[in-house]
């Protein structure tokens, strides 16, 4: 499984940037999709999650940023995107997109992807 991140760049705060990945693979069994960020110097940390549910998909965000990132995905073509909105310095990171994947055996495997830089300006 490999996950390709784009959409990152540089943005004024206040403005607004849309990352995409998508998950490349073989019968792909995707439970989770999210996106996680890490600032020079700190912990890797999580954004927001998109778990498929029974009746649809359950949304989970950071405190930091609910309200002004929405993530979504589609399941046909196996990508999650972050809209984020209002952006502010504090957002500045490396943006990472994560998958957990079942195998036939429902065995849940984490992939990651390479990374995209956002750097919001003051």
């Amino acid at each position: 499984v490999q996950l390709q991140a784009s959409g990152g760049g540089l943005v004024q705060a206040g403005g607004s940037l849309r990352l995409s990945c998508l998950a490349s693979g073989s019968n792909l069994n995707i439970k989770t999709m999210g996106w996680y960020r890490q600032a020079p110097g700190k912990q890797r940390e999580l954004v927001a999650t998109v778990t498929r549910i029974t009746r649809g998909n359950r949304n989970n965000y950071a405190d930091s940023v609910a309200g002004r990132f929405t993530i979504s995905r589609d399941n046909t073509k196996n990508t999650v995107f972050l809209q984020m909105n209002s952006l502010k310095p504090e957002d500045t990171a490396v943006y990472y997109c994560n998958a957990e994947v079942a195998d036939v055996t429902s065995r849940m495997y984490v992939y990651w992807g390479q990374g995209t830089q956002v750097t919001v300006s003051s």
